[in-house]
């Protein structure tokens, strides 16, 4: 058996894993830069006077679909509606 396997009997060839988990590594900090650039952009716009909780919500609502976000609103407005808000 060469280096490239593990002795375990499982037959693992070690560079590949380590591959595998490096690509991951990378994945995740990548994630973590991506995740501190939307932060900075909220933080920007905040700054500049927008109101980023309902920012979320709008970018939110952008990743679904028109026809459950209907749903959701008239739903909410039924509701609403029976609690006597509005």
């Amino acid at each position: 058996m060469d280096d490239s396997q593990a002795s375990d009997g499982y037959g693992v060839a070690a560079g590949e894993l380590r591959q595998f988990i490096e690509r991951f590594e990378r994945l995740e900090q990548e994630k973590k830069d991506v995740a501190e650039q939307q932060k900075e952009v909220m933080a920007e716009a905040k700054a500049r006077g927008y109101d980023t909780k309902v920012m979320r919500k709008v970018i939110a609502l952008r990743k679904r679909e028109p026809d459950d976000i209907a749903e959701e609103e008239a739903i909410l407005d039924m509701y609403k509606a029976a609690l006597g808000m509005g």
